[in-house]
């Protein structure tokens, strides 16, 4: 017959205009106000590190799947948005040749040996973060105050932890905000990663429910944590990692749950981690290591989340 509404094919029957370039895009897109405040704050510097992370991530995708004998897909902008993220979560003063190794690793390693995308356990720019600090803590820990002196500085939460110099003072709550803070490139704005996570939410690239969920859980344990002081909370809520993490990376589609039950567990986890770490660890922030535990718990929070397949036949004992 030449009317396809007969035609019979397997399912999915359902099928949406969305690719993985587009849904890409629209991440890249999203991340631009956090690219235009790090430079604002940063220099050039923090687009040379960006130019690089997103240039060999984009080289190393396509000289990996040449070498594996797949096909190019750089095309569909993911080793663009691994890029970006890899250099949003690095210092303005780390040097270009440890971004461009992050970048590397993050393709090669995490993403294209596991199969490419869609089918890498867990986030690839936090891996590589990771990476980076296990290999160069003293580079990946070494924050600068925004504008043209960019002389040494700790970040708020390296404050707040009494890890830093006794003689600094907390920033105000509107530069905290704004992102005129030491911290990474693209975690200091909180209100430039917000207008990002409005616009992925509008466009429904990601639902509201890990970045809330993960937020809230951080905020309600700050507070207690704290021993109940109020001042502390926004500090924990914008500035960090948080917001980047739960918007842009806790929200991967191969690294996070498939339902909605699970993907609340899974904010839930990581909100509980990166309390955890941020006030009994070691190390002021927590938001990279909780996303990557809660990644490799992903597939168990899938397996009890999941429905039950209709017409399935329970397993004898």
């Amino acid at each position: 017959m030449e009317n396809s509404r007969f035609l019979v094919s397997s399912s999915p029957h359902i099928r949406s205009g969305e690719s993985t370039r587009r849904i890409m895009m629209d991440v890249a897109i999203a991340l631009l106000p956090a690219l235009f405040s790090g430079i604002w704050f940063f220099g050039l510097r923090a687009l040379w590190l960006t130019i690089v992370a997103v240039g060999f991530a984009v080289v190393s995708e396509i000289a990996m799947q040449k070498i594996m004998k797949r096909p190019v897909t750089v095309k569909d902008f993911s080793a663009v948005v691994t890029g970006m993220l890899i250099a949003f979560n690095v210092p303005a003063t780390l040097p270009l040749w440890m971004v461009a190794i992050g970048a590397i690793f993050a393709i090669v390693i995490v993403k294209q040996c596991f199969g490419g995308v869609g089918h890498n356990f867990v986030n690839p720019a936090l891996a590589a973060r990771a990476m980076l600090l296990a290999s160069w803590p003293v580079d990946m820990t070494s924050w600068v105050t925004p504008g043209a002196d960019a002389v040494s500085t700790a970040t708020p939460l390296g404050l707040i932890k009494g890890a830093e110099a006794a003689n600094q003072v907390l920033p105000g709550v509107w530069d905290l905000f704004v992102g005129n803070i030491g911290g990474c490139i693209g975690e200091t704005s909180a209100l430039a990663l917000l207008i990002g996570g409005l616009y992925l939410i509008y466009r429904k690239v990601i639902s509201y429910r890990i970045p809330v969920v993960y937020i809230a859980t951080v905020g309600i344990l700050a507070l207690v944590f704290s021993g109940f002081n109020f001042a502390y909370v926004p500090y924990h809520i914008f500035a960090g990692g948080l917001l980047l993490g739960a918007i842009f990376m806790a929200t991967d589609y191969s690294s996070s749950p498939m339902t909605a039950k699970g993907q609340i567990i899974f904010a839930i986890g990581c909100g509980f981690l990166t309390s955890v770490i941020r006030f009994f660890g070691g190390y002021p922030e927590g938001v990279s290591y909780s996303i990557l535990l809660m990644n490799i718990a992903t597939p168990l929070i899938d397996r009890f989340t999941l429905p039950r397949k209709f017409g399935e036949v329970k397993k004898s004992a």
